[in-house]
């Protein structure tokens, strides 16, 4: 931090809420700054942020009927000579070449009348640029604008498809009222995540669709009562197996999965079904490529990196954005603005956050501290870039929602800008599934420390919403492993028939619910989980390569499995349906933060209140108690709303939910005792059973 801490500026407010931040306060003050300054420019330049965000309008290519052609247009200030070429003039790569735009640090600009072109550059030709570089080579390019990119199966060869259809896609009602997130999640006390990769939805093996997705899966999401999908690898990359996460053209929805209007036609489908679709969106990095994408797209190495090594991120294999650079602004923002406008998507999760924020973008990262979150190792231009995006999305869309995927723990991401902070709805809850890793992994049950669980699922300040989860995509990789497959292992193929009696399947079943159940009531404001995860799905996922053959058996979802009744992977998928709806109920997400009421760790049970529930999770292998005496949040009569040990959920039927009208069984009554300290609370006993989460709620 390079200014004084005693300086004379108004105290942010997000400071004097968290009095840890003062030695900060100039810095944070100076981010603001920073932010309204470029705000102040953008909106002389341009009038106002959404307007300046429409770099997609003119860059790239886009019909004139005026004029009867189309015009062409990309930014390469470096480049030496420019062509556009493709299947519309036979691939002659220097018929038509582009002229350097004067005065506008380095456009190039083409316009092909129909007269010229015989009418045959239009809808669906295949076009790339010819460009002559600074370095002297002579390469094929995709233009970095373009809409569609195809392969050729014989080649595979990349090339960007023109597409302008005839028609405007039909969006139906939502065209005139939209589709607010923020509201539909507020009805279910907050957003349910149901994070999914349209590609590997599908039980055959192959390549999923945006139709399938759209017909087959999105009603299983609505089913189990999410209210949003987070959508990965939606834009183009051209490696299936990087997830989505190296991509080439930003612009571009990938083309493996169907055309622009599929996806248009799954994003309506869903909103129709009340659920709103959120991209995964990567702006923290590109491909690596220069066939493909945009790296060295004028022959530079720094045209949209800065240049040498700094422009390479060191243990990603790709190309690291400059923050700093206007031109890099200008077509990340309207990149966001694309999504939001051409596909109605309701928001987006921020893919690599921490690396962003950082000048050493989480390689080798110092200790977490003040000095580290606003320090000289802090990148001001991408903390810009990012309240920036954020304040764009939310004045476009007010109700869409934005997610930041930061480890680090920055002060300030979730905040308002106004306040300080760099405007984020959510922030992942990522150190949730690292504890729950460490413990399935090296921890014995026995040992488990209680009141760690507690403080890592309720580690969040006020006004830090959380997105909670125990697992995602990353833990379904080969490489890592599931809880699933962490708690069963090898077992998950032999054992899962109802016919068999296994000790390592009943513990696995067991703690899955367990686990979810404590982290989706606890652990923030929002919970997601990954698609067949909810139902302990056997297989990791592994894209086709050379190492499998090339094999789509493990890039699948088989949801088969969750539908056969003699198989136990239903009753993890029924416990689900049943958690999530327990949420929705009560909403338990936007209740705050849970209340303590008693950790035993002799017994290893946690006790708990949440949203007017009473929460009571035995941890133990073994000792189920009867009569186990509990402090109740209130006096009267108490029922169990839900139990995992209930046989519909593949538990023993100990502790069942519900009550049984005709012999009153499954009534607890509380009864009032003074205790040492001459307070008088309210008690009640249960059979506290192991390896079971209990959930009562009041009668009266």
């Amino acid at each position: 931090m390079d200014r004084p801490t005693n300086f004379s500026a108004p105290v942010p407010p997000m400071v004097e809420r968290d009095p840890w931040l003062q030695p900060a306060a100039a810095e944070i003050t100076a981010r603001g700054e920073r932010f309204r300054t470029r705000l102040d420019d953008i909106c002389r330049g341009c009038g106002s942020l959404e307007e300046y965000a429409n770099a997609h309008l003119y860059f790239g290519l886009h019909r004139d009927p005026d004029r009867g052609g189309w015009w062409f247009r990309e930014w390469l200030p470096e480049a030496r000579e420019v062509f556009l070429f493709g299947d519309f003039n036979d691939w002659e790569r220097t018929q038509y070449p582009a002229e350097r735009v004067r005065d506008s640090n380095g456009v190039w600009e083409l316009f092909l009348s129909d007269e010229k072109t015989g009418g045959r550059l239009r809808h669906g030709s295949l076009v790339k640029m010819y460009v002559h570089g600074a370095d002297g080579s002579w390469m094929d390019r995709i233009p970095a604008y373009v809409r569609r990119v195809v392969q050729d199966e014989r080649t595979k060869d990349y090339c960007g498809e023109v597409w302008a259809p005839p028609r405007a896609f039909d969006w139906g009602a939502e065209a005139e009222r939209g589709f607010d997130l923020t509201a539909r999640a507020a009805e279910d006390g907050g957003l349910l995540i149901y994070e999914a990769h349209v590609g590997m939805a599908q039980e055959r093996e192959g390549v999923g669709t945006y139709t399938e997705f759209a017909e087959q899966v999105i009603p299983r999401i609505k089913a189990l009562g999410y209210n949003t999908i987070q959508l990965m690898a939606v834009a183009e990359h051209p490696y299936y197996g990087s997830f989505g996460y190296h991509v080439s053209s930003f612009f571009a929805p990938s083309s493996r999965f169907g055309t622009p209007e599929d996806l248009k036609r799954l994003v309506k489908r869903a909103h129709e079904l009340g659920l709103g679709v959120v991209m995964d969106l990567v702006h923290s990095h590109y491909v690596k490529n220069t066939n493909e994408g945009i790296n060295r797209l004028d022959g530079s190495d720094h045209l949209y990196s800065v240049a040498g090594p700094g422009g390479e991120h060191p243990q990603w294999g790709s190309m690291l954005f400059d923050y700093g650079k206007h031109e890099v602004q200008h077509f990340l923002l309207s990149n966001i603005k694309y999504w939001l406008e051409e596909f109605h998507f309701d928001g987006f999760r921020f893919d690599g956050v921490t690396s962003m924020l950082y000048r050493h973008h989480g390689v080798n990262a110092p200790a977490w501290g003040l000095e580290a979150y606003f320090g000289e190792g802090a990148d001001r231009e991408a903390i810009l870039y990012l309240t920036l995006a954020n304040e764009l999305v939310h004045t476009l869309r007010p109700g869409a929602v934005t997610v930041a995927e930061d480890v680090s723990g920055m002060p300030g991401v979730t905040f308002p800008i106004a306040d300080g902070g760099l405007g984020f709805d959510y922030r992942l809850g990522m150190a949730i599934p690292d504890f729950w890793i460490e413990y399935l992994k090296d921890v014995p049950d026995e040992e488990w420390d209680l009141y760690r669980m507690w403080s890592v699922l309720c580690d969040r300040l006020p006004g830090v919403r959380t997105v909670a989860y125990c697992e995602s995509h990353d833990q379904a990789l080969v490489g890592d492993k599931t809880l699933a497959f962490r708690l069963m292992d090898k077992e998950m193929y032999f054992s899962m028939n109802r016919e068999s009696q296994n000790l390592t399947i009943d513990r696995g079943i067991a703690l899955h619910k367990m686990i979810r159940l404590i982290t989706a009531t606890l652990g923030g404001e929002a919970y997601l989980t990954f698609m067949g995860n909810e139902f302990g799905h056997p297989e990791w996922i592994d894209f086709p390569r050379e190492g499998n053959g090339w094999s789509y058996a493990h890039a699948r979802r088989q949801w088969s499995l969750a539908e056969a009744d003699y198989l136990r992977y239903i009753d993890l998928a029924r416990f689900e349906g049943a958690m999530v709806e327990l949420l929705r109920s009560y909403r338990i997400l936007s209740a705050g933060y849970g209340y303590r009421i008693k950790i035993d760790e002799a017994n290893k049970t946690l006790i708990y209140e949440q949203a007017g529930l009473l929460f009571v999770f035995n941890w133990h292998p073994s000792a189920s108690i009867p009569d186990y005496e509990l402090p109740a949040p209130a006096p009267g009569k108490w029922c169990v709303a839900l139990s995992s040990d209930d046989p519909e959920f593949g538990g023993q039927g100990r502790v069942r939910s519900g009550i049984d009208n005709a012999t009153g069984t499954g009534e607890y009554f509380t009864y009032s005792r003074t205790d040492g300290d001459n307070i008088t609370r309210h008690y009640m006993r249960i059979y506290n059973v192991n390896r079971t989460a209990l959930v009562f709620r009041r009668l009266d």
